[in-house]
């Protein structure tokens, strides 16, 4: 049985707009993936309301669409999208691919289908110039006892040959011979641990270099498509030093970066402890202090997933010019009503 709701359109909701009157604040609804989503995207979108239009984030009915369902609502809003009514998603690899599948086509140039330029919004979560700051949302400390932004870039480089050579097999439809899951399972750091951080590093070096010289014995005609998807990605932002955002964002924040933080933030909070039964005058003091202490922690994945240090980023500022440049067409003198 079909709903109402399944035949709004964006021309059914400028309708509605209209009937407000012409004074009356734009109303956009912008459809995203999941629930998860919600906040990311409102955060994106806040910035850019104004007296003339505001934004209505929510999902799809949800009889329609499911968790990462990103082809079931591209396939639900395709002919519904435009100026009243947008489409929100994680760009996957499907912005890397640059139209080489119907998705990925649609995502990169339907003006009314905003992505996240980096895989997901996890990597946002993650991203390195705002780890010291989550560290300390945790903690409650502010000492810096470890570089995440030098931990990442090295991370970054030590896979990014690699990470050409997954994009190299999706853009050929070769995928599944050299998966995600397969790069995956290459990229594992292993436990990370504090006293000697880049051990993991070495290690993934080594692993890296072993698959690369496997896939370029497989494909021995590969070396200048490589080199030219390569110079195309650093055209698209992906640089050694910037790979971390482009890998699939769970694996990144569950394996990588959630770890690290445990340690980092284990010993932080060790350190403020020692710091109050350092300064504690009697056994009262010192246990209240610590009691205090130990209520105020807060725990780490619902601290990152709530981080939006991300807002510096060159991709969530090419993401929010996106929004704005479609806000614009909106006002220009073409697209008035007679």
């Amino acid at each position: 049985m079909r709903h109402l709701k399944d035949n709004i359109s964006s021309d059914y909701i400028n309708a509605a707009n209209r009937l407000n009157g012409r004074r009356a604040r734009k109303r956009i609804v912008a459809y995203v993936e999941a629930y998860d989503d919600i906040f990311f995207w409102r955060t994106v979108l806040s910035d850019l309301e104004n007296d003339r239009v505001y934004f209505e984030v929510m999902l799809p009915s949800r009889g329609n669409l499911t968790k990462g369902k990103k082809s079931a609502l591209m396939s639900l809003l395709k002919a519904k999208v435009g100026d009243s009514m947008i489409a929100c998603v994680d760009a996957d690899y499907d912005y890397l691919l640059q139209g080489v599948t119907a998705v990925s086509k649609e995502i990169n140039e339907n003006p009314y289908v905003f992505h996240t330029y980096v895989y997901a919004i996890e990597n946002y979560q993650c991203y390195a110039p705002s780890l010291h700051d989550v560290s300390v949302a945790v903690a409650l400390n502010d000492k810096s006892l470890f570089d995440f932004e030098e931990y990442l870039r090295e991370y970054s480089e030590a896979i990014y040959p690699l990470f050409v050579w997954n994009i190299w097999y999706y853009r050929r439809n070769h995928y599944g011979e050299f998966t995600i899951s397969d790069f995956n399972k290459v990229i594992e750091t292993g436990n990370f641990n504090l006293a000697d951080p880049y051990r993991g590093i070495r290690n993934l070096r080594h692993k890296v270099g072993r698959k690369v010289q496997q896939l370029q014995k497989a494909n021995p005609e590969a070396k200048e498509s490589w080199q030219q998807l390569k110079d195309e990605m650093r055209n698209l932002g992906v640089t050694p030093q910037t790979t971390y955002l482009f890998v699939q964002g769970h694996h990144l924040f569950d394996n990588v970066v959630v770890p690290m933080l445990e340690k980092v933030c284990d010993a932080l909070i060790r350190d403020r402890e020692r710091e109050i039964n350092r300064k504690a005058v009697h056994n009262t003091q010192r246990y209240n202090e610590l009691a205090s202490y130990s209520h105020s922690v807060e725990d780490i994945v619902p601290m990152l997933r709530r981080n939006t240090g991300y807002r510096r980023s060159e991709f969530f500022i090419r993401l929010q010019d996106d929004v704005r440049k479609m806000l614009d067409s909106l006002s220009s003198p073409s697209r008035r009503p007679e």
